[in-house]
């Protein structure tokens, strides 16, 4: 049977129903928020999974038809699915992720898909909220809802839901965080999450309403698999000392080999004595390494490579190693190091986006992509296209340059930054954001400032804590929390959170931002002995990029029929050249000659004559009463018959022929713009002549019948080319 909610959330309407459609998932939702709506369903397997790990998958998938468009390209369906809506997944699942219960390991697959698009609700926080209603519903044992918003400062005030920072929560902590700033400082961040969880609760509280109208499904029976409990004793006996032990060596390759030879060694005695015990000997001894690590953080203050809790690992920099890069650094930070470079291109490099979230095309001009090769850990691995992880990191360090970018309108370049992550051990992400500031700077491109990013973790039992700066491989994976902080000296540009406990609250969050802002100060210090600024000059292949402004009356005569001027232009110079609706030209050239002569292309075909200046024109046509001269290309005056020499002239022919190429001066320019010409006024007029008054005849100025065209009439038309060529 249907049941809904409907409330007032953000000053907009806000529905939550279920059973109207997919009904036999096992749970269900649809939410509505404005016009924008999104499906939730949740699957479960029914057996438990052999695999070593929680099987959670997330899919959100945007329907085109939500916003009543058809995809674009040859293939006319939904394909595989674009960065940004893997990103609303990886937000979904690693929100929902830590509020399964601990042991749970049946298979839990988890569709979202976006119906209805409004273009101005996003659909991404909703899917959120669908999924924890559809996972409260069901059968699936989830510890309690959640609910997703996002948080904006406009004029001062924070407002929900508009687009800035993703904060996802349950009533009593947040359980990750996703955003982008424009240097906030750490006390604004936690004031933006106090706002943000205000409004967790208050969708929270709505999704409890109508679970107590709609009543709840029992939960699954399933059971937490526990090894014997002689086993557990007999493999602690064993390992536990050597695995404590073993942690304590700071190269992360002789600290895995032998953590892994104690435990191989270990289960092949447990198993020699105990024959039927099959895996259980394996779980005990990740248990036993878990414990270890954490226990010697909060017991002694000192890390697995013997750093304190808020020591950043030794740094070493090298910029400019790569000579055909357009900038390029070799950052590396413990064991982890990442190899960035930035390349500059021109409008016509831009990506085009095709998004239901928009109602035409949209482009983006910066570009960060990550690559995590499997020899930077060490591994042998098949590489299969770009993975969800690739796409998540990549985005995080894009978010955290993209605020201190120069405005396209100062710096009219495409920026692409790839990292190339060449070593692994914890915080890579945070690497490719320092390793790509560098490679701006490098770049010689004008930021507005150094960008320093650090991963934060957490060590957390009952209430004894430990944070720590710059967390190693193995403190992300046996830690409770993962907290990237990216910023410039003034403040956070970027922010991720992950957390493998149930919440967080604000106050250790709050000492966490701190810890991370005097951790990136001390990056940025060492990045600025690298390199302090930006460099004066661009590298010799990168391309110059000059504007031109002309009247937007000129850009058909720019363009020519279909596209022809434009192009032998590029063709002539090798230079790139694009023209928006406003008139404004973007001329691109690797050399400096090709750019200076297209330039001057450009502005002879787009000039605008001025009163008192002399051109050299051709004579396109001789009339009774003048002359007509191009005086630049598609642009004629008349030279009158009065104007062509000093004293009377019987007929135009006397003086110029058609064909004629001829110096003259432009006179004036009437109030309907059209222009007229002199040669007489380019040389002494004899004693004793008397110049002809010239007759005003009815059209004589403009052409007689409107055989002639006026100022700025175009030969050609702009076609359908005219912003591009």
């Amino acid at each position: 049977m249907m049941q809904r909610i409907e409330k007032t959330f953000a000053g907009r309407k806000l529905v939550i129903e279920t059973g109207r459609m997919a009904k036999q998932a096992a749970g269900s939702a649809l939410v509505t928020f404005g016009d924008t709506m999104v499906l939730a369903t949740v699957t479960v397997s029914d057996s438990q999974s052999t695999l070593p790990f929680f099987p959670l998958t997330v899919e959100y998938r945007e329907k085109t038809y939500a916003a009543g468009k058809i995809p674009g390209g040859y293939i006319k369906r939904e394909t595989r699915p674009s960065d940004g809506e893997i990103l609303s997944a990886r937000i979904i699942d690693r929100s929902i992720r830590p509020l399964f219960p601990e042991g749970f390991k049946n298979e839990v697959q988890v569709f979202v898909y976006v119906i209805s698009a409004d273009q101005e609700n996003d659909a991404d926080v909703l899917g959120l909220v669908a999924t924890s209603y559809a996972l409260n519903a069901s059968k699936v044992p989830f510890l309690a809802p959640i609910a997703g918003v996002r948080v904006g400062r406009i004029q001062g005030k924070w407002v929900l839901n508009p687009t800035f920072q993703q904060v996802a929560g349950s009533s009593d902590s947040i359980v990750m965080v996703e955003g982008g700033a424009l240097e906030v400082s750490e006390a604004d961040m936690v004031e933006a999450l106090t706002v943000a969880h205000k409004g967790v609760r208050d969708l929270i509280g709505t999704q409890e309403e109508l679970l107590a109208k709609a009543g709840r499904t029992p939960k699954m029976a399933w059971t937490k698999s526990e090894p014997d409990a002689a086993v557990v004793a007999r493999a602690t006996a064993l390992a536990k000392d050597r695995i404590a032990q073993a942690l304590n060596q700071a190269d992360k390759h002789a600290r895995i080999e032998a953590v892994e030879a104690i435990k191989k060694e270990v289960a092949a005695q447990v198993l020699a004595e105990f024959p039927d015990t099959g895996k259980a000997a394996g779980s005990v001894l990740g248990d036993l390494e878990y414990t270890a690590l954490r226990s010697q953080v909060l017991d002694t203050k000192k890390r697995v490579d013997g750093r304190s809790s808020t020591e950043v690992r030794a740094i070493s920099i090298d910029t400019g190693l790569l000579p055909r890069a357009h900038g390029s650094s070799l950052f590396t930070r413990g064991q982890t190091q990442a190899l960035v470079t930035a390349t500059l291109g021109t409008a016509n490099d831009v990506q085009r986006l095709d998004s239901i979230d928009d109602a035409q095309e949209q482009t983006k001009s910066f570009m960060l992509h990550y690559n995590f090769p499997p020899f930077s850990t060490g591994e042998v691995r098949p590489v299969r296209g770009t993975s969800r992880r690739e796409i998540g990191h990549g985005n995080l360090a894009e978010r955290a340059l993209q605020g201190v970018l120069p405005a396209f309108e100062e710096f009219p370049y495409t920026i692409r930054i790839v990292s190339d992550v060449l070593e692994s051990n914890g915080s890579s992400s945070m690497a490719s954001v320092c390793g790509g500031s560098l490679a701006l700077f490098d770049a010689g491109v004008p930021m507005k400032a150094a960008v320093a990013g650090v991963a934060m973790g957490l060590i957390k039992e009952g209430d004894r804590y430990a944070i720590l700066t710059d967390i190693l491989g193995t403190e992300d994976h046996l830690g409770d929390m993962d907290f990237k902080v990216a910023g410039t000296e003034q403040g956070i540009t970027s922010i991720q959170m992950d957390i493998k406990i149930e919440g967080l609250d604000l106050r250790i969050m709050t000492e966490a931002l701190e810890q991370a802002r005097q951790g990136r100060l001390h990056i940025l210090g060492e990045m600025k002995k690298a390199l302090a600024e930006p460099r004066a000059d661009l590298s010799n292949y990168a391309p110059r990029i000059v504007t031109v402004t002309i009247s937007p009356e000129k850009i058909g005569d720019l363009i020519g029929p279909k596209g022809k001027t434009i192009r032998g232009i590029q063709e002539e110079t090798g230079a790139e050249i694009t023209v928006d609706d406003s008139g404004l030209v973007t001329i691109a050239a690797v050399g400096g000659e090709a750019m200076e002569r297209a330039k001057q292309m450009v502005r002879a075909i787009t000039a605008e004559p001025i009163v008192g200046d002399v051109y050299e024109g051709t004579v396109k046509s001789i009339t009774a009463f003048g002359a007509f001269v191009e005086i630049m290309p598609g642009t004629e005056a008349l030279l009158h018959i009065s104007e062509l020499k000093h004293g009377r002239v019987e007929k135009t022919e006397d003086v110029v022929k058609k064909g004629e190429r001829v110096r003259v001066k432009l006179i004036d320019r009437d109030e309907r713009g059209r222009l007229r010409l002199s040669m007489k006024a380019l040389e002494p007029k004899p004693e004793g002549t008397v110049d002809e008054v010239p007759e005003e005849t009815a059209g004589a100025a403009a052409g007689e019948g409107g055989e002639r065209p006026e100022r700025g009439e175009r030969r050609g038309g702009r076609g359908e080319g005219r912003r591009r060529s």
